[in-house]
């Protein structure tokens, strides 16, 4: 069941296209397109081209939008192999870190095969969408065992 938004509404908009699989863009609703599962959306950091660049208005499937995440504390470290989102090119790219040095974390992303390194600040803990519900990735595969 996918969750209705209404116009104000913070998301985040998960992108489909090459390169950006799995980013997730943050936005806001303008509007529901009526008899489509479709929304009109202003991204928060996406602008257009040209001279006058403005917020970037795009129209998008219901299947691709999500509530934002709810704001947790900071953690002041994070451990190998948890999952994080790590915020670059205007977009939260989810991850693992694999590795710290000091402040600094690396972290390996599945979707490109790459390891970037991060200072805490442009970090955030990894929460999946469950039945309605935010999850830890680790409560997330907690709860796929007990299926077993």
């Amino acid at each position: 069941m996918e969750e209705e938004f209404v116009k104000g509404d913070q998301v985040e908009v998960c992108s489909k296209l090459d390169g950006f699989f799995g980013s997730y863009f943050e936005a806001k609703v303008l509007s529901k397109l009526p008899h489509k599962s479709l929304y009109k959306v202003k991204y928060k950091n996406l602008v257009t081209e040209g001279e006058d660049p403005q917020p970037l208005i795009e129209i998008i499937s219901a299947d691709e939008i999500r509530p934002m995440p709810p704001k947790l504390s900071q953690p002041s470290t994070f451990r190998r192999h948890e999952m994080v989102d790590a915020f670059d090119l205007d977009a939260w790219w989810v991850g693992e870190i694999t590795g710290q040095r000091g402040d600094t974390f690396s972290v390996y992303f599945p979707t490109t095969n790459d390891v970037c390194e991060y200072p805490l600040e442009r970090l955030r803990r990894h929460l999946d969408l469950v039945n309605g519900k935010w999850v830890s990735s680790a409560t997330r595969q907690q709860l796929a065992l007990l299926r077993f």
